[in-house]
């Protein structure tokens, strides 16, 4: 059985999911040692823990650390963040990031270079969309100036989704694989379908995009928009998948809304300030780092 806590208090929350998951959370920073099945802050009561006896610990072997990024402000969220209807438009089919954005992906780029953090991740898991590949690469590529060599490929191609940037080396940096399960909320938003594989391919040669079984769009609905539960659950398979991983620090570059109802399915039995704090929305590329516990029972 999975539980988990969320919050400056540690309580106890039961799930479904077969990966026995734990969080601890902190903002733009490292966690420490998770307890087992806990989620838990920096503290409002030091006498709370996951079992109610006192601090845990937890081997640091069965700990992952998943740093948690959104992506850079799309073309989309110009207009839809004033309008909620602007995102029906469909020339914002699969967003790209604006100029702004690509400033607030620079900005997070020296973050996780000045922190420390960019020299520990194994791996970047992104989300198969225009403005999260964008962001992934800007802030964990091999960065620009790359030139063309013949045994190298580039991570994106100069000016990739009217980016009007160099192309970004993948030299230097961690691979970088793209997942379908870490999406935006599927269907009836154009911003929302992505496009075919092969055309990211030919934008993003380095990206590993063999995780994908379609070429084509076949998540997205015209007329079907994916419930709160319908992402949430799909938002609980990805975080079971993770766990089945080698790799004990991962970054993930995906998108508000799955980030949302993803964490808040984690907080669903917490403290109401557990929930809270767990449930608030993300920023345009901000980080939050949290880290699974694979607890063993028996």
């Amino acid at each position: 059985m999975s539980t988990v806590t969320v919050s400056v208090n540690c309580s106890i929350s039961t799930l479904k999911p077969s990966f026995a998951s734990s969080l601890r959370f902190r903002r733009r920073s490292f966690p420490l040692l998770s307890p087992r099945s806990a989620l838990c802050f920096s503290g409002l009561s030091e006498t709370m823990d996951c079992g109610g006896g006192g601090p845990c610990v937890f081997p640091l072997h069965r700990c992952k650390t998943i740093h948690l990024v959104r992506h850079g402000q799309g073309i989309h969220n110009v207009e839809g963040d004033k309008n909620y209807d602007a995102y029906m438009k469909p020339e914002y089919f699969d967003a790209h990031i604006t100029p702004l954005g690509w400033q607030e992906v620079d900005n997070l780029r020296k973050h996780v270079r000045d922190s420390g953090i960019m020299k520990k991740i194994d791996l970047v898991i992104v989300s198969p969309l225009l403005r999260t590949l964008q962001t992934a690469v800007g802030v964990f590529g091999g960065g620009e100036g790359y030139t063309d060599r013949t045994d190298v490929l580039p991570l994106m191609v100069e000016n990739a989704g009217n980016s009007n940037r160099a192309a970004i080396s993948s030299l230097n940096c961690p691979p970088i694989v793209a997942v379908e399960l870490c999406r935006e909320r599927l269907g009836v938003h154009p911003c929302d379908k992505r496009r075919s594989i092969s055309e990211y391919q030919s934008l993003f040669p380095a990206i590993d995009f063999s995780l994908i079984d379609s070429n084509e769009d076949t998540w997205w609905k015209t007329d079907v928009r994916e419930t709160k539960e319908e992402i949430a659950s799909r938002g609980l398979k990805f975080m079971n998948w993770l766990g089945t991983r080698k790799e004990k620090e991962i970054a993930i570059v995906t998108h508000r809304a799955f980030l949302f109802h993803t964490l808040s399915a984690f907080g669903n039995y917490s403290h109401h300030l557990e929930k809270k704090e767990l449930s608030k929305l993300f920023a345009n590329c901000e980080l939050r780092s949290v880290v699974i516990v694979d607890g063993v029972t028996g």
